[in-house]
């Protein structure tokens, strides 16, 4: 009762605050009191069966992918680990069998040569049984047959066909030869002799020389060889030499009026003519040159014919 002795009034039933739902961006309410809502049953309500039931058959898909992918390269660091790996075997391009084509064509032909060159060379099916000689005029026959020494019935392939030219080069009147295989049973021997350009005479008669200055032969010369006058005529004389440049370079009909080239010196070569007329030469320098002004300077009478000085040819 109150101080005035009225009754007091009866008191309100206090109300309990009303639930609100959890705010969707997860942050808690103002006051604490309000209790938490879970927000993934809340989903769920929203989604539906149908819709809940395909994101399950989804996510248990990727589920099993992922176990699937693990497991396969689980698999594959042990192959790697053992050495087991192994790469499915690349075709043959057309290129590669045509190259393997070409290299057993190869062998083949190889082994059939080296055969067939053991055959001829130790086998008597391919031998020299005649011997052919070319060339000869002052040489004989039996002169290159002696020099070359090669046996009858020896197959061709065992002979040396450089070592019998230079036994039959070696005969003096012998400038070169030459020998070759003429299968199947045939040796060919040619031979260039030396052809005597000078004579000149010596106590036990007169010896031929070539143009390079070989004395090839002593016999009687050839009629109208013109005689050559040095002191020690022979290939590497100076003085013979140029002498010898000098009868090459003239031209045919002038070689033929020679009969005697003097070379004092490689300075002071003359020619003295048939008929006595003398050709003053000088050096061998313009050979070529002097040997055109002479057979024209020939054509005029006189005694003395001098072409040491190309530019100036004089006859007296």
């Amino acid at each position: 009762m109150s101080e005035d002795g009225d009754e007091a009034a009866p008191e309100a039933p206090l109300e309990e605050p009303p639930i609100l739902p959890k705010p969707a961006n997860g942050s808690e309410s103002a006051s604490d009191d309000v209790p938490n809502v879970d927000l993934d049953d809340q989903q769920e309500d929203e989604e539906g069966p149908r819709r809940r039931e395909r994101r399950e058959r989804a996510e248990r898909r990727a589920a099993q992918a992922r176990a699937t992918a693990i497991e396969e390269n689980r698999r594959e660091a042990k192959r790697r680990v053992r050495g087991q790996t192994v790469e499915a075997p690349k075709p043959l391009g057309n290129r590669a069998v045509r190259g393997l084509k070409l290299l057993t064509w190869l062998i083949v032909l190889t082994i059939v040569s080296v055969a067939l060159g053991l055959i001829l060379y130790f086998t008597p099916v391919m031998s020299a049984r005649s011997l052919v000689i070319t060339g000869i005029g002052a040489v004989t026959r039996d002169e290159v047959v002696d020099a070359a020494k090669v046996t009858l019935g020896t197959p061709l392939l065992q002979i040396n066909t450089d070592q019998v030219a230079d036994r039959v080069a070696g005969i003096r009147r012998v400038a070169s030869a030459r020998v070759q295989r003429e299968y199947p049973s045939t040796l060919r021997i040619t031979i260039v002799e030396r052809i005597p350009i000078v004579v000149k005479d010596y106590p036990d008669g007169p010896h031929l020389f070539d143009r390079d200055g070989v004395d090839f032969a002593t016999a009687p010369p050839p009629p109208g060889l013109p005689y050559i006058d040095v002191d020690h005529p022979g290939p590497t004389d100076q003085p013979t030499r140029a002498a010898l440049e000098v009868m090459t370079a003239l031209r045919p009909e002038v070689v033929a009026q020679v009969s005697r080239v003097a070379a004092p010196s490689v300075a002071s070569v003359t020619l003295t003519l048939t008929d006595g007329r003398t050709v003053v030469w000088g050096t061998t320098d313009r050979t070529e040159e002097k040997a055109e002004k002479l057979a024209a300077l020939l054509t005029q009478p006189g005694k003395v014919y001098d072409v040491s000085s190309p530019d100036l040819p004089t006859v007296k």
